[in-house]
């Protein structure tokens, strides 16, 4: 069997997210399994590095497939790109060990969320980007954004239904930064739960508006409290930027 590698580009606004769903094929990973099993003359299934919620956008999302048919490197990226819709992207194919395994390989992610700061709506970014009108203070943002930093348990800070699954994630940085009328937020970990980037964007926008002070995060943390999170992000300006092997 032979072992490829993919990087992904898309836009998620008209997905229902990267993960295979049962009753829809308007999936990121349904659209290039469909492609790949035409191309491969056998059903193909695709892993994807981590999954990513509808309406959300990646840079560098990682995946691989395996099928029996040998094709080179270019002709199966030129097969994509031909048949893939316009809002996803293959940008590089390599053929990797047949032990590469997207998942369980990735050591660390990094997403990005896009902030437009600014009174007026960015008729081109409103669909890449969350508006919030009121200027925020960045460097209450910063000092709050020290306290998600290392390994917590982000039960509150999730929306994962399994209570079987371990909670404790690791971050290891969160930049914010701000240029153009943009403010950016990195956030690298080993490991993000369902909307866990999302509503940790929520408390970082709450604390620089004011309504809430970087010091309750700690106790939030602590308290295992869904309830205890305010607002959610939404899903329009996230981005899967990196995945680390």
């Amino acid at each position: 069997m032979n072992n490829y590698k993919l990087t992904i580009q898309y836009d998620g606004g008209r997905y229902k997210g990267w993960q295979r769903l049962g009753n829809s094929d308007n999936t990121i990973q349904g659209k290039i399994e469909n492609v790949l099993t035409e191309l491969a003359g056998e059903k193909i299934e695709i892993i994807g590095s981590g999954r990513t919620d509808a309406g959300v956008h990646a840079l560098a999302q990682i995946a691989n497939f395996k099928m029996s048919k040998h094709a080179t490197e270019e002709e199966v990226m030129q097969y994509l790109n031909k048949y893939l819709p316009h809002d996803i992207s293959v940008i590089d194919v390599k053929m990797v060990d047949d032990r590469f395994h997207s998942r369980y390989n990735a050591k660390d992610k990094t997403y990005m969320y896009k902030i437009w700061n600014e009174q007026y709506t960015h008729p081109f970014m409103r669909k890449y980007s969350m508006h919030v009108e009121e200027k925020l203070d960045t460097k209450k943002m910063r000092k709050a954004s020290a306290y998600f930093l290392g390994e917590h348990d982000f039960t509150s800070y999730s929306n994962a239904k399994s209570k079987k699954k371990s909670m404790v994630r690791e971050i290891h940085s969160l930049e914010i930064n701000e240029h153009d009328g943009f403010i950016e937020i990195k956030i690298r970990g080993n490991g993000f739960l369902y909307n866990m980037v999302r509503k940790i964007v929520g408390s970082l926008i709450e604390v620089g508006l004011g309504e809430m002070d970087a010091a309750a995060i700690p106790g939030i943390l602590e308290s295992k409290e869904r309830i205890q999170t305010g607002r959610m992000a939404i899903a329009e300006g996230l981005y899967l930027e990196k995945v680390g092997f």
